[in-house]
This record gives structure tokens, sequence and C-alpha cells, in this order.
């Protein structure tokens, strides 16, 4: 018993040697645009369809999938999806939620779903004494039971809290955690911060205990999560100007939340940028998507501010007129060329070791885990549950040099289908004998 317990603080060790080893050669696994309609109208709630808000179409799915783009970062009102508080969902509006999200599926990409709320609901702020965090809570909890079973759903918490305490925010976010988690969703989950969720003030006090403080505290039964951020590239990072300060100022506006992630062991996702079509911000944005998949380790993707077929001359507007991309897409699709709308394609295969991120990550019936050898040599692939015991071997035996993946059918040595739930996959080579780990997420 001494013996099996000093072999799983071993292998305890070990794990969190590799979560907080320095950069790896992960991979982004979300590229993709807001595709904004949904959330407008805000002064008439809840407002005519087609007259104060609409939904994105088909034709603009296909258009952003056939860009190499895989997620759809959805903004819709509250207010519309759930009329009075704590009350049932909207049947016609949740239909008009779940056409878009079967779409986008059948096209194997992922939606967001945000409720493009700034922490309110009719102008009362979540935590008040007129919008307590459970009503937050109830929100959550009924639009999890519609989404739960279906893994290219993602849950963004909200969008962009600012002018209430942190901690307040903190508590409506566990709350509504808490709420989507009873109902057995495994859906991955994106938490903002407070300020306006800005990864350039992720660390400052101006709006309140900062968000690197207090966000730490974010309960989540599954470890499932992200933190969202939004950046903008103009003088105060309120994306409201057609001039951005500089090349190298996105990329520097990031560093320190990327910085706080990985010494955290956390991951982030870029839910909001955009830049108008000139010289200096399309050089900006196209070093700071660089430095995002320089850091994949700690960043999962991107979603890009915005498209959507009401945007008109916006000057930050992806979607094409008359047939005719916008100037900035050509950066956004290449940066978005590694990722595809099925198999993942990964990164060009480089001199050195790297096992990369298994793709698709949540999955449900099969993922594939890539791995990139300098040269020939002898690999051990396992899957591990959160134990520390093993439950698979996927590779025990000799490889050339290169690129090689491996698919993983969900199920143990026997040939018995796992249960949903957290597990991590680790590689041993001749050359790597600690040994490099991952986790990921099954689904039933």
């Amino acid at each position: 018993m001494i013996q099996f317990r000093n072999i799983l603080f071993a292998l305890a060790l070990s794990i969190v040697s590799i979560i907080v080893s320095t950069k790896t050669n992960a991979q982004v696994q979300f590229a993709g645009v807001n595709l904004a309609g949904a959330e407008f109208g805000e002064g008439n709630l809840p407002g005519t369809f087609n007259q104060h808000y609409t939904y994105p179409t088909r034709a603009e799915v296909d258009y952003f999938t056939g860009k190499g783009m895989n997620i759809f970062r959805l903004p819709f009102r509250w207010e519309r999806l759930q009329p009075v508080a704590g009350g049932t969902l909207n049947t016609i509006e949740l239909s008009r939620i779940q056409s878009f999200v079967s779409y986008a599926a059948s096209k194997k990409a992922y939606v967001l779903l945000d409720p493009h709320n700034y922490a309110r609901y009719y102008d009362k702020v979540i935590g008040s004494e007129e919008l307590p965090v459970n009503i937050f809570g109830d929100f959550w909890m009924k639009v999890a039971q519609q989404f739960k079973d279906n893994p290219n759903v993602i849950f963004g918490l909200m969008n962009e809290p600012h002018d209430m305490d942190t901690e307040v925010w903190l508590e409506g976010a566990n709350a509504a955690i808490a709420a989507i988690r009873s109902t057995g969703a495994e859906n991955l989950i994106l938490v903002p911060g407070n300020g306006w969720t800005g990864a350039h003030s992720w660390s400052s006090s101006w709006y309140g205990t900062p968000n690197s403080q207090v966000m730490l505290n974010i309960v989540d039964s599954l470890n499932n999560y992200a933190y969202e951020v939004h950046q903008y590239l103009d003088s105060n990072s309120s994306g409201t100007s057609a001039t951005c300060v500089s090349t190298a100022v996105g990329t520097d506006r990031l560093k320190s939340f990327t910085s706080w992630l990985r010494t955290h062991n956390k991951q982030g996702f870029l839910g909001e940028f955009g830049v108008a079509a000139n010289e200096t911000c399309m050089t900006g944005i196209d070093n700071m998507l660089t430095y995002i998949y320089e850091n994949a380790d700690v960043w999962l993707g991107w979603a890009w501010w915005a498209a959507g077929p009401w945007w008109g001359d916006y000057m930050f507007s992806v979607e094409p007129v008359n047939g005719q991309d916008k100037p900035q897409m050509a950066i956004l699709e290449k940066h978005a060329a590694n990722l595809t709308t099925g198999a993942k394609t990964f990164p060009t295969p480089g001199n050195g070791f790297s096992l990369y991120q298994n793709f698709p990550n949540p999955f449900s019936e099969t993922t594939e885990i890539g791995f990139q050898l300098p040269e020939p040599s002898f690999v051990e692939l396992n899957v591990h549950n959160l134990y520390g015991q093993k439950v698979a071997c996927l590779a025990n035996e000799q490889f050339m040099a290169g690129h090689h993946n491996i698919t993983w059918n969900a199920r143990n040595d026997s040939g018995n289908r796992m249960p949903g739930g957290i597990y991590f996959y680790s590689i041993k080579t001749n050359n790597n004998t600690s040994g490099m780990q991952k986790k990921m997420l099954l689904v039933d």
C-alpha cells in the first residue's frame, strides 16, 4: 500500500512538473469570428425579430468555415431568450439559436454562446438585490439543459462585466458554473473578468480588486474552463478608433495576461479583437495572432469582432461585400490556415520533439493525438485517468522520424468504453524519458 501511494505521489509530482513547465508546441484549437446581430437593438427589448435584431445566416457559416474558421461566437440578449427572470426560455428565440447551432455543427464548427449583457438584465446588475446570482444561475441551468448533449457548444458566461465589484462578479460566475454542471453538462465554459475583461487590464485595480487575484477563485467541478479576454489596439483599448497605437501594441497588451495564465496553469481565449483596414493596424493584429500561436500552451484560440448581416460600413466588419473579402480577411485566413472544420491539421513538422493537443477536444467518440519525432525512437503513448491509473496503451513501438497521428476510440485496453471525464495522455521516447503529458475531456 505504501509503495502504491509512493507511485501515485511520484505521478502527481510528474504531472505538476509537466503543467508548470515552459512553453510547449501546443496547437491553437479555435479560430473564428463573432457573428453579431442577435444582440442588436438593445434599446428595444425584447424587440421585433428582423426589425430590431437578426441572426446570422447559413451563408455566413459557409463563408467563414470556407476560410478555415471553426468557431462562431454568437452574441444574443438574455432578455430575449428568457423574457422573465427565472422564467422559462422563449421557445421561438431558443429555436433560432438551436437552428444556428445545428447548422454550424453540421459544418464541424463550434458555437460559443454569448449572452451579450455586460452582467446586466434590464439594467439590473448581477449580484444586486434586484438580480441575485441565483437568477443568473437559473438562466444558465436552463440553457445548459438545452445544449449539454452537443459537444460543439461552448458556454460563454457573459459579455464584458463592468462597473461592479470583481468579487460580486466571481460569485455570479461560480453560481452559473455550478448550475451548468448540475445538469450533467461537460461543455467547455469561458469565464470573463470584470472591467470589460481586457487582457491589458487583467492585473489593474481601477475597476476594483484585480481579475488576476479574484478570478483565481473560479470553481468548476470538471475543471473544464478557460478565461475569455478582449483586446483592441487603439489608445484606450476600447475598439472605438480606427487608429492603432503601433504594430506591437496588441502583442504587448497580451504579454502580462499570457504570463499570468502560464504561472497559474490556466487557459485563455481571445473573444474579441478587431482593427480597421490600415497598414499599422493590420500588421498589429498579424503580430498579435502570431504571438498567440507562439504561446499556444495557454491560448485556446481567438474570435474576431465582428461580422454579421447588418454591419454595413462598420470599420471592423469582415462581412464580405458583393462577394469580395474585406482586407483584414487575408490575415485572419492566414492564421486560420491550420484549422479545419474536419480532422485537425497539425503544424508543419519542425526539427524538434513535440506532443500536440488532441483534436477534437472535448470529444465523444474518437480523438486524434499527434506527436513529432526529430529522429527514430521507441515511443510509449498511454492514457491515464484522474487517479493516474493507466487505462489504455495507444503505442508501444518503434517510430520513424517525423509527424505521427494516433487515434483513441475512448476505450480501455479491454475494449470497454470509458466514462466521460477528464483524462491525460502521456508520451515517453528514447530521448524524452521524463515524458510529456496533456489533458483531454471525454463526453458521454
